[in-house]
């Protein structure tokens, strides 16, 4: 059973393509093994930006962010979205994989990436590394916190339509 960010509400996911990368094949099957598992999860589509990525993780009050690369500008763009998420003042985890050799894996993890997938990783093996890593915001009593104009409370979150949208 995946974890929760109160009584009722999923942990929440965002599943994000950065760059230039016009392949979403994996991401897409993370997303969805993520799903089925019982996450709630955002998928952003292709040809994300990190400020696109970082603005939507925020808005959608997310837990973590899972970030796709197959381009190899992933030593720029997964320390970027982290750079801007800690300028936001927020602590979401940030995640990913995808073609990464494994000489950066060291220089991503320094750089602040919790795990990095490699071509090759079960699904169930990225699903059981969210559910003992991945933790509500919110844990241990501490209020997420939310961009200005937002309530903080995760209770308050409302349904995500397919594509990300929110019902208001």
């Amino acid at each position: 059973m995946p974890l929760t960010a109160t009584a009722g509400s999923k942990l929440r996911l965002l599943v994000g393509k950065v760059g230039l990368d016009g392949h979403d094949r994996g991401a897409k099957i993370i997303a969805r093994a993520l799903r089925d598992a019982g996450f709630e999860v955002i998928y952003t589509g292709l040809h994300q930006t990190p400020e696109m990525v970082v603005a939507t993780a925020i808005q959608e009050d997310v837990d973590a962010v899972s970030l796709s690369i197959l381009s190899g500008a992933h030593n720029t763009l997964f320390p970027r979205v982290i750079d801007l998420l800690k300028r936001a003042g927020v602590s979401i985890p940030v995640f990913g994989g995808g073609i990464i050799p494994e000489d950066d894996v060291s220089f991503l993890r320094k750089a602040g990436v919790k795990a990095v997938f490699t071509p090759g990783t079960s699904t169930q093996d990225v699903i059981d590394w969210v559910r003992k890593n991945i933790r509500p915001r919110g844990a241990a009593g501490v209020a997420p916190k939310s961009p200005p104009g937002r309530p903080a409370s995760p209770s308050k979150r409302s349904p995500v339509r397919p594509g990300g949208k929110r019902r208001r």
